[in-house]
């Protein structure tokens, strides 16, 4: 069976990737189910966070299975499955909710950069990451070189990009692209989701929309949401609306 799998523990959602038999390796039809879950999470006002993990114990995610995209041609490598996994895994990276990726075993390729889209990272002892790519002739298409450069240190990416080097998750822990290194990520992530019982979740989502908006991740929306935000929160904003509604001029106050 390969799936993404939606469940929830309380107010946290949990996406479970599933295909061992290929070390969870991702397929065309797991992408749409991510796409179609990260939907319905965006709406749910009763949802506080966000968990990725993998199933079993040997790999969070090793990537894109290559049995589905081997056979494409240029074109629709790079048309749909390259384009098509960078708008879902962009999804995922500005989702309004904290994320978190509990990364239970291997993180290679389109896993690592699956890895790389949730906000904080978990990892287990014996966990790695890679970029091996190039080992097939390809290069990363999922933000690899995109989104991972504002989380890596340019040697340490082009360590694993270019040479092909794994990364230790004590390593990954020491350079801060993982919050933690735990044998039950899962456990752990829960814990750290837990907490935001105690947080406005209003006020996170203004803040992620901040943060994103000074580091680049999709700056131009962020700025307008948080624009759209403060305008649809003034007097002026409802005056103008029942003015319209009414078919009346209206009588702006700047409140």
């Amino acid at each position: 069976m390969s799936t993404i799998s939606l469940s929830h523990k309380g107010a946290i959602a949990v996406l479970t990737v599933t295909n061992e038999a290929k070390l969870n390796a991702l397929t065309t039809a797991m992408l749409v189910s991510l796409d179609d879950h990260l939907t319905q999470i965006d709406r749910s006002a009763n949802t506080r966070a966000v968990i990725v993990t993998g199933a079993g114990a040997k790999a969070f995610c090793c990537g894109a299975d290559i049995a589905e995209w081997g056979a494409l041609s240029p074109a629709e490598f790079a048309r749909d499955w390259v384009r098509n996994g960078h708008r879902i895994f962009d999804r995922l990276a500005r989702l309004s909710k904290p994320t978190i990726g509990a990364l239970n075993g291997h993180a290679f390729g389109g896993g690592l950069e699956l890895a790389a889209a949730c906000d904080i990272r978990v990892m287990t002892p014996d966990a790695t990451l890679a970029l091996p790519e190039a080992k097939v002739g390809i290069v990363p298409g999922w933000s690899g070189t995109q989104r991972l450069m504002r989380l890596l240190p340019e040697a340490v990416a082009k360590e694993m990009a270019l040479f092909g080097r794994r990364i230790s998750a004590e390593r990954a822990m020491s350079i801060g692209f993982a919050a933690d290194v735990a044998q039950d990520v899962l456990g752990v992530a829960i814990q750290i989701a837990s907490d935001l019982a105690d947080v406005s979740p209003r006020s996170n989502e203004i803040t992620k929309a901040m943060i994103h908006g000074a580091v680049g991740e999709d700056r131009s929306a962020a700025i307008e949401a948080l624009g759209a935000a403060a305008a649809g929160a003034s007097a002026d904003r409802n005056e103008g609306v029942d003015a319209f509604l009414t078919k009346r001029s209206p009588k702006f106050t700047g409140q």
